[in-house]
Parts: C-alpha cells; structure tokens; sequence
C-alpha cells in the first residue's frame, strides 16, 4: 500500500502502530473494537472460520456484486483477515503461534469458550508474558449469569437503558442501532489500551484479561440513577424526548412538519433562548431562574417553545437560534449526514474503494488526533485474503506446508 493519504500528504506514524492484535470475534462487540485499532494503526489479524467467514457478512444490506454487506466492509477495514479452523488441533497450535507474536488477543466469544479450544488465559500467558486479553462477552467471565448467552439488546435491557427509553405510555423501546456493542467496543479499547499503559509504561512487563461486560458497558452510561435510588428512592422512567431536571431540554414540532431538539438549559442560554422567542420578560421570571426552578415548570416551557417551533420552519427556527447562540440543531437522517457541510469539513464521509463496488461513501475516522491521526489503507475483502501474507511471512510457513494445511482444512 502507498504511505500516502487520500489528499496526497506523506502518512504520519499513527499512534497504535507497532501492536499487533489477534482477533478472535465475530459479528459486532469485538470487532468494533479492533476495527478502532486497526483505523489508528494497529496490525490486526482477524481470525474467521474456514468456508463460513464473520456473520456479519451476511447482515443487512448485501450487494450481489460482492456478496458481502456492506457493514462488513466498513467493520473489518484495515484488517488482515485469514481463515483458521480453531476446532482442528493444528488450528489451535498456529492460533498459539500467533499469539505468542502479538500484544493484544480480543475475543467476544461465550465465556468458557477460548478455555475448550485450548487457549485460555493459563496457555496464552504462558506462551506470552506480555499478552493481554481483551474478552468481550454478555454478563462477563465471573458471576452467576456468565454462562448465560448475551447481545446486545439483552445487555441494553439488563444495564438499565431500555428502562428509560420511550414514550412514559408506551413499552420500551430501543435505538436503531446496537448499541450496546457499541458502548462495549469503547470499553474494551480502553481497557486494552490501559493494559497497554502498565505494561509498557507502568513498567509491569505482563500482560492482563480485560473483562469486558455488554450490560455493564451500558450501566457505566447510566449516570447518577443508583445513588439516586440510593438516598432518595428515585426511579428513572421513561419521558420521551425531555430530560428531566435539564430543563428546557427536548424535541419540538415545527411548521413544515418536521422536529428540532432545543438545548436551553443553562441559565445563560435560557436568556438568550427566550429573547429569540420574542418573550424577553421570562428571563426575569422567579419560576425560571435557575434550572431546578425551570425544571418545576418543564410542561409549561416545552408548550410555550413549541407554541413557538409551530409557527416557523426548521430553517427559520435554525437561522434565528443561532443567531442567538442557542443550541439548536435538525434530526438528521442519514441522507441528511451525507449532504451536511460539517460533516464534509470534519473528514466524517470517506471515499473508499470497495472491490467490486468502486468508491463508497463511508464514516470516517474518530477522534480526531492532531499530529497522529488515523487513516484508512482499504475496505473489507474475501476469505483469507491476507493468508499467504500472515501465514508465508508473519508465521513464516513455506508453500507447501500451507498448501498441506488448505487440503487438511486447517486454514
């Protein structure tokens, strides 16, 4: 591959180059994970089974000229991917090779798993000191429910967000995405990254597990519910688009039929808020003060912006509120994203080349690093592409002995 960017500039070093990490996930938690690896420089080698490959190559939308969906070219970009039947035992003993080369092992298996396959902690620790672990999985290594399987809309349920999303006389709902993976692909970077920092820096030498738990990813997002519950007997429920005790602070109608959320709950904001309403007088209000006074007052606040946002466009309500320096801003789609100019400017819509597609519009890179950003080399690819690569040059088997390994349907 070329060392130069898409604008043309020489690539700077990015920041995770020189780790090599071992992926052993499949579908969404942990490759999420090591997908954010790899975008920042890390060499990732994914591990899919023989013939069958990541399911994800199946979900959602797939193109016939591929094969593939489109999730899996965005999932496993920068990847080196390879195929290695981990059921056979000669499987087992190049994955161990494998690892004995690498500083990071990410697996979202069922817990227990690694520890059939023969690869547990013990071993791995063993073959590699400096090894560190990143294990993805529903409820965690430890505890009653371990052996209980888990995704992520079980996680998002037992964490306590599903509790709190939705209408208050409705059923609850969930967002559109998983979440949850997503929540705990951010834990498992991090926690791998501070393993990283003892290791390395800490002075340690040895590696660690990372335990890494969908629902208590999403529990950690939960904000102050349980002390909360814990003095005051507090119960979160579900309040559509309001935040409570953040007032005003919710999604409004708008003349053309459309909606924008309304961020004015700071006492300075307010300020500005109600003079762009036309009704100055309300900053001085003793009921709308403070925020605790304002959040008294939450149902009269959000009738009298929306009486308001009904009388005026997106646009008019958009010009005018930021005019005034109040947080305003449209629900986007997703044909919304793709033209928006921020977006544009912020590098957020890549231009890659997928094979057998030509140039796809994909997300970009965050954060944003300023002297060792991330990039992206290429999207996706076939069963074992990167074979020969790994197996010839990394593990430094000949021809013949991969050619033998193929028959036998070890790789």
């Amino acid at each position: 591959m070329s060392r130069e960017d898409v604008r043309g500039f020489a690539r700077r070093e990015r920041p995770l180059e020189g780790l090599r990490v071992l992926e052993f996930g499949a579908l969404i938690a942990g490759p999420f994970a090591t997908r954010m690896m790899a975008e920042f420089g890390a060499e990732v080698i994914k591990v899919e089974r023989p013939g069958v490959g990541d399911p994800l190559r199946n979900w959602r939308y797939v193109d016939r000229r591929t094969g593939d969906s489109l999730w899996w070219s965005l999932q496993s970009r920068n990847k080196k991917l390879i195929t290695l039947n981990l059921g056979h035992p000669e499987g087992v003993e190049l994955a161990k090779k494998l690892a004995a080369s690498s500083d990071i092992v990410v697996e979202n298996f069922k817990p227990g798993t690694l520890e059939k396959l023969g690869l547990g902690w013990e071993v791995l620790h063993e073959l590699n000191r400096r090894l560190i672990l990143v294990r993805v999985s529903g409820y965690g290594q430890t505890g009653p429910y371990r052996d209980k399987p888990g995704f992520a809309n079980i996680g998002e349920a037992m964490g306590g967000i599903r509790y709190v999303t939705g209408e208050p006389d409705r059923p609850p709902v969930r967002s559109g995405i998983s979440l949850g993976d997503s929540m705990a692909s951010l834990y498992a970077v991090i926690g791998a990254l501070m393993a990283v920092h003892a290791r390395d820096i800490g002075g340690s030498g040895e590696g660690q597990v990372v335990d890494v738990a969908l629902y208590e990813a999403v529990f950690g997002f939960m904000e102050s519910m349980v002390p909360e519950y814990d003095v005051a007997g507090i119960v979160r429920e579900r309040t559509g688009a309001a935040l409570p005790g953040i007032t005003p602070s919710n999604t409004y109608r708008t003349k053309d039929e459309s909606y924008v959320a309304i961020g004015g709950n700071s006492d300075a904001i307010f300020k500005r808020l109600v003079v762009a309403l036309g009704r100055p007088e309300l900053a001085d209000d003793p009921r709308f003060l403070t925020n605790a006074d304002r959040s008294e007052w939450a149902d009269d606040l959000d009738e009298l912006i929306e009486k308001w946002t009904l009388r005026h466009t997106v646009e008019e309500i958009r010009s005018s509120l930021d005019r005034a320096a109040v947080p305003v801003g449209t629900i986007y789609s997703v044909a919304d994203i793709v033209e928006d100019e921020h977006y544009r400017a912020r590098e957020m819509l890549l231009e890659g080349d997928v094979k057998g597609l030509g140039p796809v519009r994909m997300p970009g890179l965050a954060p944003k690093l300023s002297a060792t950003p991330g990039a992206v080399d290429w999207y996706g690819g076939e069963l074992g592409s990167h074979n020969r690569e790994v197996y010839g040059e990394t593990l430094g088997l000949s021809p013949a002995e991969m050619s033998r390994l193929l028959e036998a349907g070890v790789i």
